[in-house]
């Protein structure tokens, strides 16, 4: 048997449960693409799925390799697979349900891979799969956010939401994020509108006549969120369900958005890369072995961006 390096969990529990050992190298089944993992982003739902909180959703069975998020390079093809060869240069969220890519190696299905950005490295590929389609699925096909309209940001300057501050201004609305005051400047290098800070000062006071809000904290962030919602206007989570009834309440709509693989989304998010109109914003890379300090920063829910783990 083949085998490689990754990092897994044999039980569930903090970040001490990731062991950085050998591993099968997985085959690539009809269908599939075995992808030679270059760089690998950490996300809350690494964390989540690894403290247990995502077991009544997703069933998994121990050993799990974690991530889902990632940049590399194809390896082998499966039978089947005619869009991919050895060599292509390809980003991915693969599915949530299997192993993920906190390994040198990764099976992907063939229709969950992207071409990667070519303007970027891989390190900066690996940030982008999982909170820029996050961001895109929550402001565009949930939200249906257009140009003019006036989108609520929370966390702007975290993962999901530097993406989402980027496709926002593109699409040509009018920004409002939430952060601490040490992002302020560099949310309005992004393209966010107007920056306010949640330590100081009640958002619902000062913003008023939002299209669409986007929720990434939930909470009563989310219950102080439908009060600055026009008439008709959309409250999107991606943190669960919102409540029917007090969106009702509130004469607005709401929405829940779990991210998927799209490769056609993936397709158009390298474009705006390539063409200097969306970034990844990354604020540590450290090398796979050290996946349980990754997961310790992310889990403070206070980073900038993203943080990657370099593979090869």
């Amino acid at each position: 048997m083949t085998t490689m390096k990754a990092v897994a969990m044999h039980a569930y529990g903090g970040p001490e449960v990731l062991k950085y050992e050998d591993a099968a190298r997985p085959d690539p089944a009809t269908g599939e693409v075995l992808v030679r993992v270059h760089a690998a982003a950490v996300n809350p739902v690494d964390w989540k799925v690894r403290a247990g909180h995502l077991r009544g959703f997703l069933n998994y069975s121990l050993p799990l390799i974690p991530g889902w998020d990632l940049s590399g390079v194809v390896d082998a093809t499966g039978a089947g697979v005619t869009d991919w060869k050895q060599g292509d240069a390809v980003y991915a969220r693969p599915d949530l349900r299997r192993n993920g890519a906190y390994a040198e190696y990764i099976a992907v299905r063939a229709s969950e891979l992207g071409h990667k950005p070519r303007s970027i490295d891989h390190v900066q590929a690996s940030a982008i799969p999982l909170a820029c389609l996050t961001a895109w699925q929550a402001l565009f096909d949930a939200g249906g956010l257009k140009a003019g309209q006036r989108v609520l940001i929370h966390a702007a300057a975290g993962g999901v939401g530097t993406f989402a501050v980027q496709l926002a201004k593109w699409k040509g609305a009018h920004v409002v994020g939430t952060a601490s005051e040490r992002n302020h400047a560099f949310l309005r290098e992004l393209g966010a509108d107007e920056v306010i800070d949640y330590t100081k000062t009640n958002f619902e006071e000062v913003v008023r006549d939002v299209d669409v809000v986007l929720d990434t904290l939930a909470g009563q962030t989310r219950d102080r969120s439908w009060n600055v919602l026009k008439k008709d206007g959309i409250l999107v989570s991606i943190l669960g369900q919102p409540s029917p009834d007090d969106a009702a309440q509130h004469g607005v709509r709401s929405a829940g958005v779990f991210v998927e693989p799209n490769q056609a989304q993936l397709g158009e998010i390298a474009k705006l890369v390539d063409s200097g109109k969306l970034r990844p914003i990354i604020e540590t890379v450290l090398p796979l072995a050290q996946a349980a300090r990754a997961h310790e920063m992310n889990q403070t829910l206070h980073t900038r961006g993203k943080i990657v783990l370099q593979v090869a």
